[in-house]
C-alpha cells in the first residue's frame, strides 16, 4: 500500500516565530502512537525565526533525530551536551528515562536568517534507557549523490558511520540528488519518504514536490529520480506498533 500526503495537506501549527508542518499531528495533546506509521511518531519540518527557539523542556522515551536543512541550530541539554548543528550533520538524542534540553535558531534577531529543520521521533524498543547524545557529519558522503544511512539501529548498519538509535528495526536514509540522479529506496514493511527539497519522480507514484510525503506498507524497493535536484529523507522500518 502506498499513501501520498501532499505538502499542503500536512498538519500545520504556527505562532509568532515558528511554522511547523507535520507528517503526524504532534503539537498539542495528541496520541502519538495512534497516529504513527511504523515506529515513526513525529516528523516535523519547522521554520524558526532568527533569535527564537524553545526554552528548556523535557522529553522521555523517544529517539529524537534532527536534520538541519537551512541555517544553524543551537542545542544544549541536561546531560551536558551542547553546540550547534548545520546542514549535513545528523543529531540523535536518546531521551530515555528523561532529559531536558533547549534548542533554537543560533543566529541573532539582527541577522534575520531563519532556521529550517526536520525533527523526527522514533520509538525506542525499551523504556527508561540512559539518556544519550550523538552526532556525525555526512556532508562529504552526501556530496557523492547516493543514498546514505545517517541513523540506524539495524544490525547490518552497526559498522557504518550512522549514528545509533535504540531500535534495531529502523534506519534513516538521506540523499542529495542532482538533476536526473536516481536513488533506490530499500524495500521495507513500513517506509516514510519525505521530499525535503526540490522535486522527484517516483516509480509507480509520479511527481512529488517539496513538502510531499509518502507512507508505504509492505512495498518493494522504490526508485526515486530527481527533477532539477532534490533532497530526500527516507525511514526504513521493519516493525510497527500493535493496534
Amino acid at each position: 500500500m502506498i499513501e501520498t500526503i501532499r505538502g499542503e495537506d500536512r498538519d500545520h501549527w504556527s505562532n509568532e516565530w515558528l511554522s511547523s508542518r507535520q507528517s503526524f499531528p504532534a503539537t498539542g495533546n495528541f496520541d502519538l502512537v495512534a497516529n504513527a506509521h511504523g515506529v515513526l511518531l513525529v516528523h516535523n519540518d519547522d521554520i524558526v525565526e532568527a533569535g527564537e527557539g524553545l526554552d528548556t523542556h523535557q522529553h522521555r522515551d523517544a529517539e529524537i533525530v534532527t536534520w538541519v536543512l537551512d541555517g544553524v541550530l543551537r542545542h544544549r541539554d541536561s546531560a551536558g551536551n551542547g553546540g550547534t548543528l548545520v546542514p549535513g550533520v545528523v543529531q540523535r538524542m536518546t531521551a530515555g528515562r528523561g532529559i531536558r534540553h533547549a534548542e533554537g535558531n543560533a543566529t541573532g534577531r539582527l541577522d534575520g536568517r531563519p532556521l529550517r529543520v526536520v525533527q523526527m521521533w522514533v520509538a525506542p524498543e525499551h523504556a527508561g534507557l540512559e539518556p544519550g547524545y550523538a552526532e556525525h557529519d555526512f556532508a562529504d558522503d552526501l556530496a557523492e549523490g547516493r543514498l546514505v544511512v545517517v541513523a540506524s539501529g539495524m544490525p547490518e548498519h552497526a559498522h557504518t558511520p550512522a549514528v545509533s538509535i535504540a531500535n534495531r528495526h529502523a534506519a534513516l536514509h538521506v540523499a542529495v540528488l542532482t538533476d536526473g540522479q536516481t536513488a533506490t529506496l530499500p524495500a521495507a514493511p513500513f517506509g516514510h519518504l519525505y521530499v525535503a527539497r526540490g522535486r522527484v519522480d517516483a516509480v509507480g507514484i509520479g511527481r512529488l514536490d517539496e513538502g510531499d510525503a509518502v507512507r508505504t506498507t509492505d512495498a518493494g524497493a522504490l526508485d526515486v529520480t530527481a527533477v532539477g535536484g532534490a533532497e530526500i529523507l527516507y525511514w526504513e522500518m521493519h516493525t510497527s506498533f500493535a493496534r
